[in-house]
C-alpha cells in the first residue's frame, strides 16, 4: 500500500490495519526511493534496494509506505515531482513486480466522457497504456499522463478502483489494444491558439526549427501543431510568456492569437488504416466551428481545437454519435 504523501497518513492506515489484526510493516520511501542528476527515478537504485528491504522483512500480510517523497541523487529529501503516490505505486509495482497495481480513487475508474458535461458517461473497462496517456493528458484528471510508464515497459497492469464503491470493477489499464474501437472522449480547458503566417516559409528550410526555438526559450510546451506552405499554427496551455513569445514571431510573420479556446479529443483504435473512423467522429463535429485539427501523429487520438464556449456541445455530440448510436 502507497499511502497519500504523509508520514501521518501512512502511520493512520498502519495502525487501524493492526487493530483488524492485520500483521503490518511499514516501510519508509526515504530508504529506497531516489531520483538522478536529471531527476528522473532511478530505477536499478530503487529495484535494488526495495528487494533487499523486502527480503529481511518476509511474512507480513501488507507493507506500507508513503508516495511522493524520495531522496534525490545527493541524498537530500526531494520529491517526485509528477503523478505523487500513483507514480510511487507504479515504481514500486514495477521494481517488486507486482502481479497488479492498484490506484484507488473517488469515482469507478475512467469513464468514456467528462460526467460534469455530458449525461449518462460509462465507465470504460478496459484501455491500452497508449489510450490511457492520451486520455490523462488531454483531461481525464484521474491518472497522471506519465504516472503508470514504469508499469507499462514491466508489462503489469494498473487497475483503477473507487474506495466509494469497492466492488466496483473499475478500469484495467494494460498493453492489450481492442482492434477496432473507439474508446473514450476527453477536454483540455484553457488552451491558446497562436497562426503565424509567412511568405518566407514557402520551400525554406529552418523555419520551423526557428520556430520551435522560441518556444524552447521561454519553456513553453506546444500541445497540437498544423502546417501549410505558407503557415503554422499552434496551440499552448501556458500563457504565462505568451507576449514575449508573440513579439519574438512577428520576427518572422504575421501572428494571430486566438485565446479561450479547447481541445476535445477522441481516443481509442484509430490506426489510419480504419477505414471510416475518422469520417464518424467529424460527422458528430459537422455543427461545431473547428480552428484546428490533428491526427495521424498518434495512432490512439484525433484531436480538435475549438472554443470553450462550444465544448460542451462537442462533447455530447460525440458521445450521442461514437457511443449512444444516435
Amino acid at each position: 500500500i502507497v499511502a497519500q504523501g504523509e508520514i501521518m497518513s501512512t502511520n493512520m492506515v498502519a495502525n487501524y490495519l493492526e487493530e483488524q489484526g492485520v500483521k503490518v510493516c511499514l516501510l519508509s520511501a526515504l530508504d529506497f526511493m531516489r531520483t538522478d542528476k536529471n531527476a528522473e527515478p532511478d530505477s536499478q537504485y530503487i529495484k535494488e534496494k526495495l528487494g533487499a528491504i523486502m527480503k529481511e522483512n518476509e511474512g507480513y500480510q501488507i507493507y506500507i509506505t508513503q508516495g511522493f517523497i524520495c531522496r534525490n541523487a545527493y541524498g537530500e529529501v526531494d520529491n517526485l515531482l509528477r503523478g505523487g503516490s500513483d507514480f510511487t505505486a507504479s515504481l514500486i509495482g514495477a521494481a517488486l513486480p507486482a502481479e497488479e497495481i492498484q490506484i484507488w480513487t473517488d469515482i469507478d475508474g475512467m469513464h468514456n466522457n467528462d460526467p460534469r458535461v455530458v449525461e449518462n458517461t460509462e465507465a470504460i473497462r478496459q484501455l491500452n497504456f497508449e489510450e490511457a496517456a492520451e486520455l490523462a493528458y488531454f483531461g481525464a484528471k484521474i491518472l497522471h499522463p506519465t504516472c503508470v510508464q514504469p508499469a507499462k515497459f514491466a508489462g503489469i497492469p494498473v487497475r483503477l478502483k473507487n474506495t466509494l464503491d469497492p466492488k466496483a470493477e473499475g478500469t484495467i489499464i494494460d498493453n492489450v489494444l481492442l482492434k477496432g474501437k473507439i474508446k473514450a472522449v476527453a477536454a483540455k480547458d484553457n488552451i491558446t491558439a497562436i497562426k503565424i503566417k509567412s511568405s518566407r516559409m514557402l520551400f525554406a528550410t529552418g523555419f520551423l526549427r526557428k520556430v520551435f526555438e522560441i518556444f524552447e526559450c521561454y519553456q513553453t510546451p506546444i500541445d497540437m501543431i498544423t502546417t501549410s506552405e505558407v503557415g503554422v499554427s499552434m496551440s499552448i496551455d501556458n500563457t504565462s510568456h505568451l507576449n514575449e513569445i508573440v513579439d519574438e514571431l512577428k520576427k518572422y510573420g504575421t501572428v494571430t492569437v486566438d485565446s479561450d479556446m479547447c481541445i476535445v479529443c477522441v481516443v481509442g483504435d484509430l490506426d489510419w488504416s480504419n477505414l471510416g473512423f475518422e469520417t464518424l467522429v467529424l460527422d458528430a463535429m459537422k455543427n461545431i466551428p473547428v480552428r484546428m485539427i490533428s491526427y495521424g501523429g498518434s495512432n490512439y487520438n484525433i484531436s480538435f481545437l475549438i472554443r470553450e464556449a462550444d465544448k460542451a456541445r462537442a462533447l455530447q455530440n460525440l458521445s450521442d454519435v461514437l457511443f449512444n448510436k444516435k
